[in-house]
């Protein structure tokens, strides 16, 4: 059987840009909701706190560097790095830029485009845009002709039987996916040489299309949205929370999940009639972005993570040589309390978990 490639999914969001000094305020990072985060309930495990890397600022080489380092301690093939792009704009593109210019750190990579419009999410404000995202099939041939020269040429950059991977995080918000696909596939063959392009689609909220439809090549599980679908309501809980709650019940409106039932049933699914990737999860909770209307995962666990992994490893078998990937979903999700980064809770149990399931 082919050796699997596990890709972990990378948040480039830990460093100041000007676009969040203006509207969040100056030095605004990803790290300034995650140090702020306040428990909800007793035993409610906030905020997250990072040990081995610390408050990093992935502008600096070296903490690049030390990720990757870390990442590939722990069995991880390769990242997914989440790639911001409006109509030529470009986001968070920072340590991105400086990782295809050094040429360091030494890591197989890909993007996945996070194609929404960009609001105020950070305090709770969806429905406010900042910067919109316009689809045009001009915009459509920049992108792909921006990508195949300054990122598909990489040596690193992960590819399928010698086609550039690359991901887009929400499909039906295009106008007509199918043409822009087929505007990527012709440009990077007859523009740039590429052998072709290998299409992935995240099925992110309910986009569970077979890929094929819209001309794609295959799908990659969402793995949050999956498994945060169960609202937690035993009577264990109520009584916890009637007992332990630091203010009054009636000023929250969180929602607490069962994390544990979720995984239970992303290990039951059955498998689809097209090419699927599976993803983990190693826990969400959002309380650093949404504070009181957080959506909080209960019974995650390193040891639940292992399962989870394992039972996905086992159980997988590649489409083809090339075609054999496995996702962790992700590597530095920390507003989320979705990270295998060490922390000071869990140290690097999730990292010792990730290397045992995939030996």
């Amino acid at each position: 059987m082919p050796k699997l490639r596990s890709i972990a999914f990378v948040l480039p969001q830990f460093h100041p840009i000007p676009e969040n000094d203006l509207w969040w305020g100056k030095g605004f990072t990803e790290w300034t909701n995650v140090k702020k985060a306040k428990p909800l309930f007793k035993g409610h495990y906030q905020p997250h706190v990072p040990t081995e890397l610390g408050y990093y600022d992935l502008r600096d080489p070296q903490t690049r560097e030390a990720q990757a380092n870390m990442a590939k301690k722990y069995g991880i093939h390769g990242f997914c790095y989440y790639h911001y792009w409006f109509n030529g704009k470009r986001l968070l593109n920072y340590p991105l830029d400086e990782m295809l210019k050094q040429g360091k750190p030494n890591m197989p990579f890909m993007y996945c485009w996070a194609n929404e419009n960009w609001t105020r999410r950070w305090d709770g404000l969806d429905h406010e845009i900042l910067i919109k995202q316009d689809y045009s099939f001009e915009d459509d041939k920049t992108h792909i002709r921006w990508l195949c020269e300054k990122v598909f040429s990489d040596r690193r950059y992960i590819r399928v039987d010698d086609c550039p991977v690359f991901m887009v995080y929400r499909p039906d918000l295009f106008p007509d996916i199918s043409k822009t696909s087929n505007i990527w596939r012709d440009i990077a063959v007859n523009e740039f040489g590429y052998k072709g392009l290998y299409l992935c689609v995240a099925e992110s909220f309910d986009n569970f299309k077979n890929p094929k439809e819209f001309n794609f090549d295959a799908s990659v599980e969402f793995s949050p949205h999956r498994v945060m679908k169960n609202k937690k309501r035993s009577k264990y809980w109520i009584k916890f929370l009637k007992r332990f709650f630091i203010r009054k019940p009636a000023t929250y409106t969180y929602s607490l999940r069962d994390f544990k039932l979720g995984v239970r049933e992303q290990m039951d699914r059955s498998t689809p009639d097209y090419k699927l990737y599976r993803s983990v999860t190693p826990g969400w909770d959002n309380t650093a972005r949404k504070g009181n209307n957080a959506s909080i995962g209960l019974g995650s666990s390193p040891k639940l993570y292992y399962k989870w992994l394992r039972h996905i490893k086992d159980n997988f078998r590649p489409f083809s040589e090339d075609e054999n990937f496995i996702f962790i979903n992700a590597m530095n999700e920390w507003a989320e309390g979705n990270h295998i980064e060490p922390c000071e809770k869990y140290g690097n149990a999730y990292l010792k978990a990730t290397k045992r399931a995939l030996e």
